[in-house]
């Protein structure tokens, strides 16, 4: 029976892909684009710039190591809230003809963040420290994030495209439904990954946080 319901699930997922390929074709491409500004910037960061992140990072690495009792639950709280609010923003916007841009641009803002987050910190601790770093960090969570983030954008030009080719009223509500049922199955998949940020990927970094630091 799980076997089974697996299948399903995998089949379901590949075959909303596949339906919606064009749509994941152009999301992805900004998000890429923006990965690739983001890691542009880095380059062209001032010095006094690359200092005061450095500062950052290394008051960020000091205070895990001498913190002895982490507020999980003060930190899964405030996780889950932002990204709660990112796919409520994404789903809002998507909701609008006009607010397409503003998805686009989200998009483009979060692979712009991940791609200056992941050079900064290989520019700083350099590839080996920074590669730990990222990982424990920001590595395991993306890997449900970005995915989720770009469905819901995705789901957001869909709903865009279907309202300009039909304007009824009835198709208009069937498809708001479903983009937002759709969403809120996103946002379910953000909490998940807001667990896996502060239960696994906080502890991994307490484990290897004396390499990074040494």
């Amino acid at each position: 029976m799980k076997k089974n319901k697996r299948l399903k699930i995998k089949e379901t997922i590949i075959e909303h892909i596949v339906n919606n390929k064009k749509e994941y074709i152009i999301i992805t491409l900004i998000f890429i684009i923006g990965i690739f500004l983001g890691v542009f910037l880095t380059n062209n960061t001032s010095d006094n710039n690359i200092q005061e992140t450095k500062k950052y990072i290394d008051t960020f690495i000091e205070n895990i190591k001498n913190t002895s009792n982490i507020n999980f639950m003060g930190l899964l709280k405030n996780s889950m809230l932002t990204y709660i609010i990112l796919a409520i923003t994404i789903w809002f916007f998507g909701t609008t003809v006009i607010g397409i841009p503003i998805v686009f641009g989200i998009i483009l803002y979060k692979g712009f963040s991940l791609g200056y987050t992941i050079s900064i910190c290989i520019n700083i601790l350099g590839i080996q420290k920074g590669i730990a770093f990222i990982f424990s960090t920001i590595f395991l969570q993306n890997l449900l994030i970005i995915p989720a983030t770009i469905a819901i954008a995705v789901s957001g030009f869909k709903l865009y495209k279907s309202i300009v080719k039909d304007r009824r009223k009835n198709n208009i509500k069937f498809e708001i439904l479903r983009h937002t049922i759709f969403s809120l199955i996103m946002t379910f998949i953000l909490c998940l990954a807001s667990l896996i940020e502060i239960f696994i990927s906080t502890n991994i970094l307490k484990a290897i946080i004396n390499y990074i630091s040494a």
